[in-house]
């Protein structure tokens, strides 16, 4: 099938990302002498200016980093919920849900983890990778289809909230495609990361003026800012909490698959989740099966609910929860869900816990609409010297207020926690919420690197399954990779509060044909109409060095306003 663009390719290094101007500020990294950590937090930070309802300069930005000489390193870059929160908070006051406001606040963690992405593996200063943030905060550029689409969606919601409206309504409306849409506070917040690091660094060198510029945000104006403004509005979040606040480094979890080695985050997201729905395709058997067929569908179907059911019963903060990781991906369990997985006929509900752990799902079963979560964006990065970056910052604006005269939101993915402390992914203080963004790689056999990554909450790693499939079994090229048709599933409790739950539930692109559909449904999925190709499939971004060619492709989704650029 043919793509709407070609897939890129350059001798030297590629970036991909969600929004054009954030490939653009990565790629100028690049080309400056950047490399890939340079690069992806420019992309990264320039992502939550850009698209500012999908993404919070002060959200989530977990990051996974490949260095030339294979060591692998993740930056969790999710927060934790304030020491001082009451456990039983949500079910005592809010009736078992996780309230929309400042509740939901945990930890900012992003300013964080570009600073720590730099000084662990950088080259360039705060300054240097943030002047493009600043530079689309303070000049603003022209609104797209799908930042007016979420803002009119949810006009109400920002209507909620004085500083909210300041931005996103101005005028009392949402924006419209074409116009300019500024954020001064925004700029000037990050341009004071910027002075105070400046500041140190002319008398103690680069290391210096990185801390200064997290001292500014974690401990300095900002931070008393932030606390102040969460504490009048009956928030928990401290000084104590910002100042002590450092992303923990992680462990990769690492799967060889035909050759190659597959790399995700930990379970404290659902990253292993990639790992399981793929080790569970490939021990299913699906060689002989044709490209988005119904038997290839409908496996693909209930390996990834057979993997979403294991993350519900015991994904969560791994410092918290113990989660039997290497269980979970071991031959005998893989075996054990494969004998539930009918080939003919789709499980009715969630599968059920085979590890001793967790009740089936509990989650009110819905059969409308699934709950929209647009937030999260993605940026892949491979650069001359084979150094990889895969980055995906999240965190949505309309649910929870920015801090006026700061022009952020401190990261309101408390939302992914569960209210029930008994739960996995329970909320505790101090403790992580179970996070959908999740960074991810896979090695090639030939010693090439693919970072990437997509939006989509739940569908995120159902999308990018199928795209590494797509590549790596199908042998489409990058581009044509990621424009083929998607399916996902919605047969397992969201990860997003109220935790809704679509038993048997399938949303599939309407180019998949007809003929196909009708089987899938034949076969007990309840089986939804998405248009041709929509933003709900995910937007996966891809960079893959080519060794034997010599050089590194790039791929970007055109769901969403991705592009990238090799040079």
């Amino acid at each position: 099938m043919a793509s709407s663009r070609p897939t890129l390719s350059g001798p030297r290094h590629a970036v991909s990302a969600g929004h054009y101007l954030a490939a653009s500020a990565g790629a100028a990294v690049l080309e400056a002498g950047g490399n890939a950590i340079d690069a992806g937090c420019a992309a990264g930070m320039a992502l939550g200016v850009v698209l500012p309802d999908l993404v919070n300069v002060a959200g989530v930005a977990p990051i996974m980093i490949r260095l030339a000489d294979g060591t692998v390193e993740t930056i969790a870059g999710l927060g934790h919920w304030p020491r001082s929160l009451p456990p039983d908070i949500f079910m005592r006051e809010h009736g078992g849900k996780i309230p929309s406001g400042v509740r939901r606040t945990v930890v900012p963690a992003a300013p964080d983890a570009w600073i720590t992405a730099l000084e662990r593996h950088g080259t360039m200063s705060f300054g240097d990778v943030a002047q493009y943030a600043i530079r689309y905060a303070g000049e603003g550029y022209a609104v797209f289809p799908l930042l007016a689409e979420t803002v009119a969606l949810h006009q109400a919601d920002y209507a909620r909230y004085p500083s909210n409206a300041a931005i996103f309504l101005p005028n009392g409306a949402p924006p419209k495609v074409g116009e300019r849409f500024v954020q001064s506070d925004l700029a000037r917040t990050l341009s004071y990361m910027v002075d105070e690091e400046r500041r140190a660094a002319a008398k103690g060198g680069r290391m210096a003026g990185l801390a200064a510029a997290h001292a500014a945000f974690y401990r300095g104006d900002i931070a008393r800012e932030i606390v102040n403004f969460i504490q009048a509005e009956g928030g928990f979040l401290s000084m104590e909490d910002m100042a002590g606040f450092r992303s923990r480094l992680e462990p990769a979890v690492a799967r060889p698959w035909r050759g190659h080695t597959l790399l995700t985050c930990g379970p404290w997201c659902q990253g292993p989740a990639l790992a399981q729905a793929l080790l569970l395709m490939e021990r299913a058997g699906f060689s002989g099966m044709a490209h988005n067929s119904a038997d290839y569908l409908h496996l693909l179907t209930e390996c990834v609910k057979a993997a979403m059911a294991d993350r519900e019963y015991h994904f969560g903060d791994p410092l918290y929860t113990q989660v039997p990781l290497d269980g979970l991906l071991s031959p005998e369990h893989l075996d054990a869900r494969l004998r539930q997985i009918d080939p003919q006929r789709a499980h009715p509900s969630m599968y059920e816990p085979l590890l001793g752990q967790g009740t089936p799902a509990d989650g009110p079963q819905r059969t409308d609409l699934p709950k929209v979560e647009a937030d999260t964006s993605y940026v892949a990065v491979v650069d001359r010297w084979g150094n990889a970056f895969s980055a995906t910052p999240s965190d949505g604006s309309w649910n929870s207020p920015v801090v006026p005269g700061l022009g952020l939101i401190p990261s309101n993915r408390g939302s992914q926690s569960r209210p029930d402390p008994a739960h996995p992914s329970g909320v505790a203080p101090g403790k992580r919420p179970r996070l959908t963004p999740n960074p991810a790689m896979l090695v090639t056999e030939d010693g090439g690197v693919m970072p990437f990554g997509t939006p989509g909450g739940d569908v995120q790693i159902q999308a990018m399954l199928q795209v590494m499939l797509n590549v790596f079994h199908f042998g489409m090229e990058l581009q044509e990779a990621i424009e083929a048709p998607r399916i996902a599933s919605y047969a397992f409790p969201s990860s997003f509060a109220p935790f809704d739950y679509f038993p048997a539930r399938v949303a599939a692109e309407a180019r998949i044909p007809q003929a196909v559909r009708d089987e899938l449904t034949a076969r007990g999925h309840e089986v939804k109409e998405w248009p041709e190709i929509t933003w709900l499939a995910g937007s996966v971004e891809a960079v893959m060095s080519d060794p034997k060619a010599g050089l590194v492709r790039a791929g970007a989704d055109p769901r969403r306003p991705a592009y990238a650029i090799a040079g």
